[in-house]
């Protein structure tokens, strides 16, 4: 018998796709290609629910992760990718928005409610910033520095690896060719950003079609 399984993407505007008018970013995109596969073939329905919410934090991660859950939880299972903190590690009037260990906190606390509906949790990186922009206050008032991504994307590591998760280090990917996979706003993936997330994300979800 086929099972229906929930993939859940938690996470700011890089989760939901922003800057990407082609394809509306990685998630969308392997959301079509669940489908496809779906279609294709005999295998198992892996439905995929985009929950980026653009400017999100950690801290409105925990106000809505558990009804999120109850919202959309399969009896076959579920899968649930986390992906903050291009906007925790933001500084904006001199303070940090939310500070590492906060981060910290806030993450494990959502690993914590995402156990009750999940044994498979991943954490997602967060990408390097444009030279153009880095430790630059820019329009919204935000300043944001490549130092604080390494700091960051250290504790989701220590954190994959305390509570057995899976770390999807998109990072190392962007990291050499950031100029030319990232939009004009130095944050967000263009097109040719998003499209290789979701190429090195296929083989995650490929194993639950």
């Amino acid at each position: 018998m086929k099972k229906i399984i929930y993939g859940l993407f938690f996470g700011d505007s890089i989760t939901y796709g922003e800057y990407d008018g082609v394809f509306g970013g990685w998630v969308d995109i392997l959301k079509r290609y669940a489908l496809q596969k779906f279609h294709e073939g005999n295998g198992d329905e892996l439905i995929l629910f985009n929950l980026g919410i653009g400017g999100e934090t950690t801290e409105g991660l925990l106000e809505r992760i558990p009804h999120e859950l109850r919202a959309r939880n399969s009896a076959d299972g579920n899968i649930v990718f986390l992906s903050y903190g291009a906007n925790d590690l933001a500084v904006k009037d001199g303070v940090q928005i939310v500070d590492p260990e906060k981060f910290r906190n806030n993450i494990k606390e959502a690993v914590s409610h995402a156990r009750r509906f999940s044994n498979k949790i991943y954490l997602v990186s967060i990408l390097p910033f444009s030279q153009t922009i880095d430790g630059v206050v820019v329009s919204s008032g935000k300043k944001r520095i490549n130092e604080d991504v390494v700091i960051y994307n250290q504790i989701l590591k220590n954190i994959a690896a305390e509570d057995a998760l899976t770390y999807i280090d998109f990072y190392s990917a962007f990291l050499l060719d950031k100029e030319i996979l990232l939009s004009a706003d130095g944050v967000h993936p263009n097109e040719k950003g998003y499209g290789m997330m979701a190429e090195i994300a296929i083989p995650i979800i490929e194993k639950y079609l």
